[in-house]
């Protein structure tokens, strides 16, 4: 879609509500030509004091609708900015409502954190019942994703209540598996090409553990939940991962912590003495993600193990021992169909892990199903896929405590984290809500720096590479000087 910006440049804020309403279409900005152009929309900001006024004109195949929002403008310039934000999203949105005939499941909500905006709304002072009626009236959001976003809100407004200005989170990173997966942009590196690096990586990993250590020793920080995610972390030797959350423990002491948790991940990297390590160095929650429990699909995203596989692998989980797992299911994978789906969720539910997570696929640009053009489900049967999720989970009593949604998702859906009561994972929460800093170690991790008082959020990136990553130690030390430096204005603005 051809977009004209005048009077500012607010381009990403343009362009999620061109994804969230129109997923299939990508921006190209310049001057539209109105008769030359199908498909274009002219968005305009204008100010006058306190007030701003946002103007779309849009133009859909031929049809087209104008629509101006309006919205005084306070506080100071972080609220001021996101009063624009939401001016210009609901003016894009009524436009395209009223040229395209269109209104989807999360109305004129754009952005990665929906449940946000609840959360907000809910510190305004408003009911349950006013939350509801505003994403309602205002946002225009379907009842089930109105309730999905207020469960999301309350759940970590519950969880915010149990934290400290001085509880953070630690991410570490282990960036390979198996095999890459068709739907895969992660940051990872298939073992079969890059083995030789793992020994190494974890060397350069452990020095940047001692660091940030010692770091959050000296600033007096305290790590409320740990998280080790990848790629998958199981692709690690049992006698490799032993060495790494010993070397975590020395540092971190993984006891104090509320919550830790090991994406386990693919069920063909998963032993039963990997997993006893994990036991046995205090990993109470980790996480087996299928994806699907369809055979054809699997093999159509590039998995080498079987749904059989899955089932043995539970059983070992099972034996084992751990308070919490997880497992993953993706909704809308290539080959996949709304019975296959119902037919995988019912089977994953089966196993009684108290913690499901319903992703909805995503098309990132370097994922091979994007590349290849691969057969996907269409809208209309992700939709049903979803609903059919949310009835059955809600009806085994499970419950929505986290949510975000995605560039490129197929009908601009979510992607949701279910839970039995107190199977909630707590990083999810933290991390999801921005309730308190996140510090990534690791190739491709990405530290996140919030000072609720000020509204404030910074972020920090480590190299994305295991090779890049080994052989530039300097970056990472960067990053941890970036997050002490954070912390020490922090402190003198208090």
């Amino acid at each position: 879609m051809k977009l004209e910006l005048r009077n500012h440049d607010h381009r990403y804020v343009v362009e999620q509500s061109l994804l969230a309403l129109f997923p299939e279409e990508r921006p190209v900005y310049g001057t539209v030509a109105p008769g030359a152009d199908r498909r274009w929309a002219i968005v305009t900001l204008k100010e006058e004091g306190d007030r701003c006024g946002v103007t779309t004109e849009l133009c859909w195949d031929g049809r087209t609708a104008v629509f101006t929002q309006e919205a005084p403008l306070s506080g100071d310039d972080y609220a001021r900015e996101g009063q624009r934000r939401r001016c210009m999203g609901l003016s894009f949105f009524h436009a395209a409502k009223d040229a395209a005939g269109i209104s989807p499941p999360w109305g004129s909500l754009t952005g990665i954190r929906p449940a946000k905006v609840a959360a907000e709304l809910f510190e305004r002072g408003l009911s349950e019942e006013e939350v509801d009626r505003t994403l309602e009236e205002i946002y225009f959001v379907t009842p089930a994703r109105r309730r999905l976003c207020i469960d999301a809100a309350l759940t970590a407004r519950r969880a915010d209540q149990d934290l400290s200005e001085r509880d953070i989170s630690l991410y570490v990173g282990i960036p390979f598996c198996p095999t890459r997966c068709a739907y895969c942009s992660f940051v990872s590196n298939s073992v079969e090409k890059t083995f030789h690096l793992i020994e190494p990586y974890l060397e350069a990993l452990h020095q940047e553990i001692d660091a940030a250590a010692a770091l959050v020793r000296k600033l007096g920080l305290h790590v409320k939940s740990f998280y080790m995610g990848g790629g998958t972390p199981t692709t690690i030797s049992a006698q490799q991962m032993d060495r790494l959350l010993a070397h975590l423990d020395e540092g971190f002491d993984l006891a104090a912590m509320d919550e830790c948790t090991v994406e386990a991940g693919r069920p063909d990297t998963i032993t039963k003495e990997k997993l006893l390590v994990l036991k046995n160095r205090g990993i109470r929650r980790i996480s087996v993600n299928p994806q699907t429990m369809e055979d054809h699909v699997l093999r159509a995203i590039g998995r080498r193990h079987t749904a059989a596989d899955i089932e043995k692998t539970m059983e070992i989980v099972d034996a084992v021992g751990f308070p919490h797992v997880n497992m993953d299911l993706i909704v809308g994978l290539p080959e996949d169909t709304a019975e296959g789906f119902c037919r995988s969720l019912r089977r994953v539910m089966d196993f009684g892990t108290d913690n499901l997570t319903i992703h909805t696929l995503s098309l990132k640009k370097g994922s091979r199903i994007t590349l290849e053009g691969t057969r996907l489900p269409g809208v209309e049967e992700v939709g049903e896929m979803l609903d059919y999720a949310n009835g059955a989970l809600r009806a085994a009593h499970f419950s929505p405590y986290y949510l975000y949604r995605q560039k490129y998702q197929s009908g601009s859906f979510e992607n949701v984290g279910w839970s039995k009561a107190g199977g909630e994972g707590l990083y999810n929460i933290y991390i999801m809500e921005e309730l308190h800093s996140i510090l990534s170690l690791g190739a491709g991790g990405s530290t996140k720096m919030v000072d609720r008082r000020r509204n404030h959020i910074e972020r920090a990136f480590n190299l994305k590479y295991p090779q890049e990553y080994i052989q530039r130690p300097s970056k990472a030390a960067e990053n941890l000087q970036a997050f002490e430096a954070f912390y020490q204005a922090m402190q003198q603005g208090r």
